[in-house]
């Protein structure tokens, strides 16, 4: 009976260790600068383990999941509005693979999928200021980054050096993160176990490019977003069309045309406070 409880002990606690990690964060944005007052509210999972990690909007899982809904009905009943209800600012994923020390953004520009490893070390000053946050014993840090100053209180309670976004490399998890402009900010809320790390449906493959190539191309989408549109429309692709995941959207008509290409440049328009100003 001893041996077999034990066996019992072990398997509970490989079970425990197997389990992921999901630090659920409420993101602050202010991606409009002509207006302070227009401040976006959101939520994101930071999923963990030992090994990796993947953060995402809450709103991308939903989307996902109303998508796989729709792949499985063949798309009856299917009201569209309810992806419109779903817009998010937080539209990119970033994965940390700790092993080979990388970690890769990928998110969309109009009909393609990019990705790319960031390449720039992110160097941390940790100060003696500490505070409580929460039921955390934090301690401070500061990094310049993209541009952006950014002020960190982690803890060494959770055994994660990792942290929302592309933040990592502190001595514990991140707990909140924030710019000196008070443009963003990232702010533990929850903590719970899930059974795995979450993976996404791509729905075609990725363009894998540097980062420079990707600013470039998100630039000139920035720029002018209804001619890349009107590109994927004819087959191509923002970068090259053997590149391209294949095949041509269907071409709304005129008026539905016209209307996304507003709505585009209005997007545009208000995003123009990016978390990376370089």
């Amino acid at each position: 009976m001893k041996k077999i409880g034990l066996i019992v002990l072990a398997l509970c606690s490989q079970m425990s260790f197997a389990q992921v990690n999901r630090f659920i964060y409420q993101v602050t944005m202010k991606p409009d600068s002509t207006n302070r007052n227009d401040i976006k509210t959101e939520l994101a999972y930071l999923d963990a383990t030992p090994e990796k990690s993947i953060f995402y909007g809450e709103k991308r899982l939903q989307r996902d999941s109303i998508l796989g809904r729709m792949r499985q009905t063949g798309g009856a009943n299917f009201d569209r509005s309810q992806l419109q209800n779903l817009r998010s600012n937080i539209d990119f994923t970033v994965e940390k693979d700790f092993k080979a020390g990388t970690k890769t953004f990928a998110t969309r520009i109009a009909r393609d999928q990019y990705s790319y490893d960031e390449d720039r070390p992110m160097e941390w000053k940790i100060l003696p200021e500490t505070a409580k946050i929460g039921d955390y014993k934090t301690q401070k840090a500061e990094t310049n980054f993209a541009g952006r100053t950014w002020s960190a209180w982690f803890t060494t309670d959770v055994p994660f050096q990792d942290g929302p976004y592309k933040f990592s490399g502190l001595p514990g998890l991140i707990v909140k993160v924030e710019d000196s402009k008070g443009d963003y900010s990232f702010d533990l809320k929850e903590t719970k176990k899930i059974p795995a790390l979450q993976s996404f449906s791509q729905g075609g493959n990725i363009i894998k490019v540097k980062r420079k190539d990707y600013e470039k191309q998100e630039a000139l989408f920035r720029k002018d977003p209804a001619s890349f549109m009107q590109t994927a429309m004819r087959g191509g692709s923002g970068i090259s069309a053997p590149q391209s995941r294949g095949g041509s959207m269907r071409a709304p008509d005129p008026a539905q045309r016209k209307q996304m290409e507003e709505r585009m440049k209005e997007e545009m328009k208000k995003n123009n406070n990016p978390i990376e100003l370089k």
